[in-house]
């Protein structure tokens, strides 16, 4: 148990320390070769910050266990969106001013709901999971395009200006983005064993496991990012980086460990677990486009909300540990 909490504790520290050089690394990369600050938050921020998830579902799936894959991968879209989108907002109201992020919200909620028709007959296949990894696969291919054709808006202002004040070269850069996504796994992973441990020591199901301390674990790198980001006023990062990992969650994270071992799927993660996910979504796309005309916010009220929304759900999970263990 004390080695556990020891890892805790070491995996936190490091995992703050190495998100923020990774942030750093992957916006002054962007600069250099000219690709927009969104399509790095979406695909390299994404994509690294999402590899502790993909790693623990699928290990997970291979294990024979896939309440834990399902509830890490469907638990860490509802952290991202409620735990650090809200906390985010409260800390510094996010800008919501790229069209490109406007279409990944539609986007989202629809792969939201093709995930939540897989679920209706209580199993995911290799089928299933074979065509959520087809479309991901295909949805990482039409982003890359369109960051690369200039589609997308990037950064201007406050987040060229502090790439520009704080010049970076490009071979530092990518060292930085290297070294931070290996340790951000790394530090991710501790957190994640050393949480299931001590979770497993007191008797947890793997689904709550899944949803509650692996969610919350894997999300991490995440909220550090996101975190570094409100620091580095790169408002697009905090929201690219969040979308970027949900589509990674929604799709290749389920369709990878569905792939590698069919799942069976308790009722409970459609009707409560994907519902709220699907609620969470719909109602960050009506924060992002926003009830007035103008520019487009994600408030502190807005964040608040999202966190009551996550403390709300995260004691109706415990409270049904604590039922469990006096019946």
């Amino acid at each position: 148990m004390l080695m556990a909490m020891g890892a805790i504790v070491a995996g936190l520290v490091l995992l703050v320390w190495s998100a923020d050089k990774f942030v750093e690394g992957a916006a002054a990369t962007a600069k250099h070769l000219g690709m927009p600050t969104l399509l790095i938050g979406m695909v390299i921020i994404g994509f690294g910050t999402s590899a502790p998830e993909l790693a623990v579902s699928a290990m997970a799936a291979a294990d024979g266990n896939p309440g834990l894959a399902l509830g890490n991968g469907y638990g860490s879209n509802i952290t991202n969106i409620a735990l650090i989108v809200g906390l985010t907002a409260v800390i510094a109201p996010i800008a919501v001013h790229s069209q490109v992020i406007r279409k990944e919200l539609p986007l989202l909620m629809v792969l939201t709901l093709i995930a939540g028709a897989q679920l209706i007959d209580g199993q995911l296949t290799r089928l299933d999971g074979a065509v959520l990894l087809a479309v991901f696969a295909g949805v990482m291919g039409w982003s890359i395009y369109q960051g690369l054709q200039g589609k997308d808006d990037s950064l201007g202002g406050e987040a060229d200006a502090e790439v520009i004040a704080h010049p970076m070269p490009l071979k530092t850069a990518l060292i930085w983005v290297a070294v931070g996504l290996v340790l951000l796994v790394i530090s991710s992973r501790l957190l994640v064993w050393g949480s299931v441990t001590i979770a497993q020591a007191l008797g947890v199901s793997d689904l709550i496991i899944g949803l509650t301390i692996v969610a919350i674990g894997t999300s991490l790198p995440e909220l550090a990012s996101a975190l570094a980001a409100v620091k580095k006023n790169e408002h697009d990062l905090i929201l690219g980086n969040i979308l970027g990992s949900g589509l990674f969650n929604t799709l290749a994270v389920v369709g990878l460990a569905a792939a590698i071992e069919p799942l069976k799927v308790d009722p409970e993660v459609l009707y409560r677990d994907w519902t709220l996910m699907l609620a969470l979504t719909v109602g960050l796309l009506l924060m992002g486009y926003g009830m007035t005309a103008g520019r487009k916010v994600i408030s502190r009220l807005d964040g608040s909300i999202l966190l009551v929304v996550y403390i709300a759900y995260t004691g109706y999970l415990l409270s049904t540990v604590v039922a469990a263990s006096t019946a």
